[in-house]
């Protein structure tokens, strides 16, 4: 197991009802965890590493807390197909919470996935060590393409010197974040139900979300024919 620290400056982890006011989550999804770390090895592919644990903590030492802020900004809704995205009634001013000087730690575990020697963790840490062996582009951001990190720095095998909030898998848990996303209607979205824990070790890696490695795609249900009322 790794752990990846990050800083960044601001960010929004939206909330999945959230409509009017864009609300954000304490802490980043591991489905956008996922994401960034693909985003760091340079994998296009989300694919490619199914199978993986993820989950992420936010630093707690009592000199620290994350700010929050809110914004208008403007965002794009598809209210008429025939009109350009961010034209006219496609684009609306709403309101936005931004998460302000976030200090994080994302964990990643590749024991279970198909090819543990050539997994996400493996790849992450070789990205982290030599840069330069990591074929990549664009910018690297947790979550929006403008929520951009700022520093990252890696946990191998380590937990961090101060303690931490981490999001952990548990039945009777109290929070819920997504930790696959069907991006085409939502059939195939996935959740992790856990609760946030402070701790100072590293996290047990069998309470950590795993990233689904099987098909989770639901084939639509057809509808039936109605019977012809000739006889």
């Amino acid at each position: 197991m790794i752990g990846v620290g990050l800083t960044v400056p601001i960010a929004c982890w939206r909330k999945g009802a959230a409509r009017e006011l864009l609300e954000t989550e304490v802490l980043p999804p591991p489905a956008t965890c996922y994401g960034a770390l693909l985003s760091l090895v340079g994998e296009a592919d989300r694919e490619r590493h199914r199978g993986c644990r993820i989950s992420m903590g936010m630093l707690s030492v009592p000199s620290y807390r994350p700010g929050q802020s809110t914004v208008l900004r403007t965002l794009w809704r598809i209210k008429d197909a025939k009109t350009p995205q961010g034209n006219k009634e496609n684009a609306r001013p709403d309101f936005q919470q931004l998460v302000v000087d976030a200090r994080l730690i994302v964990w990643c575990d590749s024991s279970d996935e198909p090819e543990p020697a050539s997994g996400l963790e493996q790849r992450v840490r070789r990205a982290m060590r030599d840069p330069s062996s990591v074929e990549r582009f664009g910018g690297w951001s947790l979550g929006e393409s403008t929520h951009l990190i700022n520093d990252a720095w890696l946990f191998d095998e380590v937990a961090p010197a101060e303690p931490y909030r981490t999001f952990l898998l548990s039945e009777r848990g109290d929070v819920t974040f997504p930790v696959w996303v069907d991006h085409v209607g939502s059939a195939g979205t996935r959740f992790a139900t856990g609760c946030l824990e402070e701790l100072a070790t590293m996290p047990p890696r069998e309470r950590l979300p795993q990233i689904p490695w099987a098909d989770v795609s639901e084939p639509r249900a057809k509808r039936a024919k109605p019977k012809s009322a000739k006889k």
